[in-house]
């Protein structure tokens, strides 16, 4: 049986080592462009919760005539149609003979 060699810690050590990435001894380097993500990007919701607080509620107030007008008309023909159904359905608009 053969020992293994012992294990390093991955950084060459000795005459041959020049230093880690980025930090060889060399001049220092020119026309290197380094681009960066917008933090957008990596987070596309940060503030959306905040910000909906002030501006939601006036958009959702600027559109409320849009959508509550005809919510309530369908509301209320709902409302009558589910009161008229009882009417004709029970015995009291039997007897009343309004309806065919």
């Amino acid at each position: 049986m053969i020992p293994t060699t012992p294990l390093h810690s991955g950084m060459p050590t000795g005459p041959k080592y020049m230093g880690w990435w980025g930090d060889m001894g060399g001049p220092k380097q020119k026309g290197i462009t380094q681009y960066t993500i917008s933090p957008m990007r990596v987070n596309p919701m940060r503030g959306a919760w905040s910000h909906w607080i002030i501006n939601g509620y006036k958009r959702t107030l600027s559109q409320a005539p849009y959508f509550v007008v005809p919510l309530a008309v369908g509301y209320g023909i709902l409302k009558w149609a589910i009161a008229d159904n009882h009417l004709r359905n029970s015995k009291v608009g039997h007897i009343q003979g309004k309806f065919p």
